[in-house]
């Protein structure tokens, strides 16, 4: 595998885990009715993690053009879907259609939000990183990986949550959802997605970058 090939392997996984998570944020779990997230939360920290790979190994250049074509790809998402739902369809798929109408009618609140939270957490995110990494003289990636997105987490829930649920539910079940979507994504970032950084970063550092 080429350095190429690997950024672009790493480049698709990353915008993939977003649309994904723009799609599953839809769904919102509770848990013994203390807790509420959406499902896109737990696959969220692995996009972040992404963003570490290649802030890490590619540049915070890199970086932001790839949160760019992110962005735009999310927009298309929206455009594609929203046309799905415009176009008809016949009598015996009604229920087919009431669900895809009930869930693409849903989804571009969910994908607003997610945009303006995806752009100031991302590219916070790959600032701090490079910034942290600086600091540290290119050691403790630990450091740099939850400590950056320690801070993004902020600017992504926030703003993600008020957009996409504001005058939905409760401001008590609002509240406890940046809350627990906070907590639970940089407990994830630390438990799983750090710990795959290492992993990543490794591998390619030695297999695929090494042999350039």
């Amino acid at each position: 595998m080429s350095s190429h090939t690997a950024l672009m392997t790493v480049t698709a996984l990353f915008v993939t885990l977003y649309l994904v998570s723009n799609i599953m944020a839809v769904k919102v779990i509770s848990i013994f009715g203390l807790f509420y997230f959406d499902a896109g939360t737990i696959t969220f920290p692995f996009a972040y993690m992404l963003g570490d790979v290649l802030t890490e190994l590619w540049g915070f250049k890199t970086a932001r053009k790839v949160i760019w074509m992110t962005f735009f790809c999310n927009i298309l998402m929206v455009l594609c879907t929203q046309i799905g739902v415009w176009l008809p369809s016949p009598d015996y798929l009604a229920e087919t259609e009431a669900a895809y109408n009930h869930l693409f009618s849903y989804v571009p609140r969910i994908v607003i939000g997610s945009l303006v939270g995806f752009l100031l957490g991302e590219l916070s995110n790959a600032w701090l990183m490079e910034k942290i990494k600086e600091k540290t003289k290119g050691k403790r990636l630990w450091v740099r990986t939850i400590g950056s997105s320690a801070i993004a987490y902020l600017f992504d829930s926030l703003p993600f949550v008020l957009i996409a649920f504001l005058g939905i539910v409760s401001t008590h079940d609002l509240l406890l959802m940046i809350a627990f979507q906070y907590g639970a994504k940089l407990l994830i970032e630390a438990v799983f997605g750090t710990p795959m950084a290492y992993a990543a970063i490794h591998a390619l550092r030695r297999y695929v970058l090494k042999l350039e």
